[in-house]
């Protein structure tokens, strides 16, 4: 019984690092998703055009980008995908004008 346990215990030990770099590679993925999408709706005027939607998508790709220095990859990954949300709005806002 003790040997099960330990067994699995290592096998968990082993495998935790694995199913960190996955939300490593994902939260930059979304980081480079969210920044492609500002920089379209910037290029499309956003700021003056959709300034709340601009200023919400550029903060909150900052908070990804603290929350990825400070190793938080998962809350880097949803903050990242808030702002590339926000781009879109702005996105959409922009072209109605």
């Amino acid at each position: 019984m003790l040997r099960r346990v330990l067994v699995s215990v290592l096998i968990l030990c082993f495998l935790l690092p694995f199913t960190s770099g996955c939300a490593y590679w994902a939260a930059k993925k979304e980081m480079a998703n969210a920044e492609t999408t500002l920089a379209e709706l910037k290029a499309k005027g956003g700021a003056t055009k959709a300034p709340y939607e601009y200023c919400s998508a550029e903060s909150f790709l900052q908070m990804s980008k603290m929350e990825f220095g400070e190793n938080d990859f998962q809350r880097a990954k949803q903050f990242a995908i808030t702002s590339q949300s926000a781009s879109q709005a702005g996105l959409t806002e922009a072209q109605k004008k």
